[in-house]
């Protein structure tokens, strides 16, 4: 049995984490606590966590919790291996009393002790990076240095982040205070009045394919950090870095001395579908969800019993206007389309460009040039199958493959897709982006630049002017949404005109980027992912609105 953790053990060891995150949320500088770098973890922690993940394979993954009536699983690595990990199945009807039956005394706890239990659940899944990194890349085919990157020390930001922002906001009214009101000649009237945060019960997590712990961590944190019980639902094909994650703050929870059904896991059977049951019980509160635009309009429609935070698809807009880097530029957006086969929220898919071509420090440019230039720095990147593996991941899915083979059959073919061997993993399904040649000019409602095309897709849209690449840009994310915005200008009149399309419509925007950042990634503590104003998300991962509304504030007041 594990020592307890006491109260003034947790203050010891993550009250300075917990101000440096307070301090990093209001100044939006760059800080993380989590190193980026393999070897940081450890001379022998690559051995080890392979090891450690290897020997979850094959095994039957017990957490211990009520309710269990039965085991599933199934997941597949991208990869091509079997996993052959087996998860408890929950009988909702037992899990469900019992972790409500944890959250009065988590309640009480307060806001300073839960963040800071939650962050020993963050620092122990830190310790353990490596083994989180490979059960990331086998679920959502990430490469593994972006699965180790973006599914640990990133992750693990995003959820402190959130731990932050929920302490900040439970702290803003003070626990107590002493109500004193003159009146006159007379004795004052005296009152003394508490404030408890109070949570809403329990929280569904509903994870997905491609970003398990990236985009789970937010709501998952922001729900436990409040005081709610938090039940995970992971992406059928993507549980087991989920499933740890469960483990590990069960593990804490109980060493602190809560219950540790505050956390747990449901996995459905093939076919199952439990989302959808799970997200209109009455027990549910609120929910967290990253997915389809489909199901996240329908969880938004039909689970009114909770206040639900939602990512899902939109369409993600670079305009080309002119560029005093002409050959950053094709360098920063080949990158930017290229990152993990292009199965990222963020990534760029329409590139919309002048007809009549752009000004470079290079001389001016045509469409056709442009889209050529851009289609060889592309094909220059990838052209080393090694670093295209490092690069490209695995396609996540066969949804994924058919979307792309099918988008070559959409208009002209700039870059055709190749197949790239995978020498450690044959079964892998590797595949270069496509980039394909469209006209705006032709109007056409069912044009594919105006729906999302998931995967390594993007779409050369040649435009009449900047001015009409702004129209289109303002139509499609105030009508199918964005997750980010670029645009490359050298015109400071240019570059306002953007900058008030995407004020009006509430999209996040990157200009002019050449260098070693990307449109397709954020920054925890400093950049905000998403703007929960426009179709693309109701939510941000992670401002003070993504939290506040997890717990309400009950006052009792007392005669003095």
């Amino acid at each position: 049995m594990a020592a307890a953790l006491t109260p003034s053990q947790l203050t010891e060891k993550h009250r300075t984490t917990l101000d440096q995150a307070l301090a990093a949320i209001r100044s939006r500088a760059y800080w993380s606590p989590h190193p980026e770098h393999p070897k940081a973890y450890g001379e022998t922690a690559p051995a080890d966590g392979l090891a450690a993940f290897e020997a979850l394979r094959g095994t039957r993954f017990d957490l211990g919790q009520p309710g269990t009536d039965g085991w599933t699983g199934g997941e597949v690595s991208p990869y091509g291996p079997e996993l052959g990990v087996e998860y408890p199945h929950a009988d909702a009807d037992v899990l469900l009393p019992a972790m409500k039956a944890g959250i009065p005394a988590w309640r009480d706890a307060g806001p300073e002790t839960r963040a800071l239990v939650s962050i020993e659940i963050l620092a122990r899944i830190s310790a353990r990076t490596h083994e989180f990194a490979h059960a990331v890349m086998h679920t959502s085919g990430q490469a593994f240095m972006m699965a180790f990157q973006a599914g640990g020390p990133h992750a693990q930001d995003r959820g402190l982040e959130a731990v932050a922002y929920a302490y900040e906001e439970q702290t803003r009214v003070p626990g107590q205070a002493d109500w004193s009101k003159p009146q006159g000649k007379r004795d004052p009237l005296e009152l003394g009045k508490t404030f408890t945060a109070v949570p809403r019960g329990i929280a569904l997590m509903i994870g997905c394919n491609t970003f398990p712990t990236w985009n789970g961590y937010p709501g998952l944190f922001a729900s436990l950090a409040t005081g709610n019980a938090v039940l995970v639902k992971p992406h059928p094909r993507a549980v087991l870095p989920l499933a740890l994650t469960v483990k590990v703050a069960r593990e804490v929870l109980a060493e602190a001395g809560f219950d540790p059904n505050l956390v747990a896991l449901a996995v459905e059977r093939p076919g199952e579908g439990i989302a959808k049951t799970l997200a209109v019980r009455p027990e549910i509160k609120l929910i967290d969800y990253t997915g389809s635009t489909e199901f996240g309009d329908w969880l938004e429609t039909n689970a009114r019993q909770a206040q639900v935070y939602t990512e899902k698809a939109g369409v993600n807009t670079v305009v080309v206007d002119s560029t005093s880097d002409y050959k950053g530029m094709l360098s920063n957006l080949a990158f930017s389309l290229s990152l993990y086969s292009g199965q990222m929220c963020t990534t760029p898919q329409n590139l919309l460009i002048p007809r009549d071509g752009i000004e470079t420090d290079a001389g001016h440019k045509t469409y056709d040039e442009v889209v050529a230039d851009l289609a060889a720095s592309v094909g220059g990147l990838l052209g080393d199958d090694a670093r295209a593996n490092a690069l490209l991941g695995a396609l996540v899915n066969p949804d994924v493959k058919a979307r792309l083979e099918a988008a070559a059959g959409l208009g002209e073919v700039a870059l055709a897709s190749r197949e790239v061997a995978n020498p450690e993993f044959p079964d892998a399904v590797v595949r270069t982006p496509v980039i394909v040649k469209l006209d705006a000019g032709k109007p056409d409602p069912e044009a594919a630049y105006l729906s999302e095309c998931f995967g390594p897709v993007s779409f050369a849209v040649a435009v009449d002017s900047t001015a009409d690449a702004l129209e289109l840009l303002r139509r499609t994310v105030r009508e199918k949404g964005a997750m980010t915005v670029g645009a490359y200008t050298t015109s400071a009149d240019t570059e306002r005109a953007i900058e008030e399309v995407c004020l009006e419509e509430s999209a996040q925007l990157s200009l002019n980027l050449t260098g070693g950042v990307y449109v397709n990634q954020t920054a925890a503590f400093s950049d905000f992912h998403g703007s929960g104003g426009n179709p693309a998300a109701n939510a941000a991962l992670c401002d003070g609105a993504f939290v506040s509304n997890r717990f309400r504030v009950v006052e009792v007041r007392r005669q003095a």
